[in-house]
């Protein structure tokens, strides 16, 4: 999957936080209902225009960026 086809981030739409393509809805939300327990149904029952693919685009995305993160001994 190539999450950039779902997820946007532009400085004019909340400060820059990637999100939803054209809504206000934040990869971070959708991250957190999941950690929650909020079912992929739950979410898109919660947020009608969100799709099960925007759903798995924002898991590829934090998965993209976790494996980027660089962690320096202290």
């Amino acid at each position: 999957m190539n999450y950039t086809a779902y997820i946007e981030s532009n400085h004019e739409i909340m400060l820059g936080k990637p999100v939803i393509k054209g809504s206000r809805i934040t990869v971070e939300l959708i991250l957190k209902k999941l950690a929650e327990g909020a079912s992929a149904n739950d979410i898109i029952l919660m947020y009608p225009n969100i799709t099960e693919l925007h759903v798995r685009a924002c898991l590829e995305y934090a998965s993209v960026v976790i494996s980027h993160e660089l962690v320096l001994p202290l």
